[in-house]
């Protein structure tokens, strides 16, 4: 069960200029201080569960998230990483229709859930915040269709590569600079390129063997950034 803490202001938010709240207008962002509701996620545990309806969007206010679906044989499949700053939930709100996806906190995180009606009322009346609810899912469905190419026509291996500069864009490195923020398991990595455990472990062994990477437990460090640009044969 999640732990409730202090409704941070929205105003004061410390992500407020790289979230989709940077663009409301200051009456609607205090309405939304005024009925948020603020949670404490700890590692491993479900914000929301595929299938079940929405009744809000989660914005994040610190941690790290992922979205995955479940597919046909039961297989995890991810299909987001989330960062403080981002907003979830709000496509299966937007369409009304049931959560495509399970949100899981890949660490203790701080998520502020925004109450449906107040969200859909605001978008309605403040221009600026519509653009940028837009312009967020059209980003989204460019990031699809890109992935969606990529499955079909990438080997794994430039997938992996690819996958891993995905993950030091979303998360950054930590003081060392090498090594990426967040700590994700053999299993989820291979869900997010695609692939099944036993191809990622190899990969990821093959990637270290050349010099490429290096391997701490879930720890990974980026040792050498244009061998893993080449790898991942970046051409969009």
């Amino acid at each position: 069960m999640a732990t409730s803490f202090h409704n941070p202001s929205c105003q004061h938010c410390k992500d407020r200029f790289s979230s989709i709240f940077c663009k409301a207008e200051q009456c609607n962002l205090d309405q939304i201080t005024e009925a948020k509701v603020c949670s404490v996620y700890k590692k491993g545990q479900v914000i929301f569960h595929e299938g079940a309806y929405p009744f809000g969007v989660y914005c994040i206010n610190d941690g790290k998230i992922k979205l995955s679906h479940s597919g046909d044989d039961g297989r995890e499949q991810i299909v987001r990483l989330i960062k403080a700053g981002d907003i979830m939930g709000y496509k299966a709100l937007l369409s009304n229709e049931r959560y495509t996806a399970t949100a899981t906190a890949l660490e203790d995180s701080s998520i502020c859930f925004v109450p449906k009606d107040l969200f859909l009322n605001i978008l309605q009346k403040d221009a600026s915040l519509s653009f940028e609810m837009m312009r967020i899912l059209s980003s989204e469905l460019r990031k699809a269709e890109l992935k969606i190419t990529h499955l079909a026509q990438k080997p794994v291996r430039e997938r992996l590569a690819e996958t891993l500069l995905f993950i030091k864009e979303t998360y950054g490195l930590e003081e060392d600079g090498h090594t990426l923020s967040v700590r994700l398991s053999r299993e989820e990595i291979a869900n997010l390129v695609g692939t099944a455990t036993e191809s990622a472990i190899r990969l990821l062994s093959e990637f270290k063997k050349d010099g490429m990477i290096e391997l701490e437990g879930k720890k990974i460090r980026l040792l050498d950034m244009p061998e893993i640009i080449r790898t991942a044969n970046l051409q969009d």
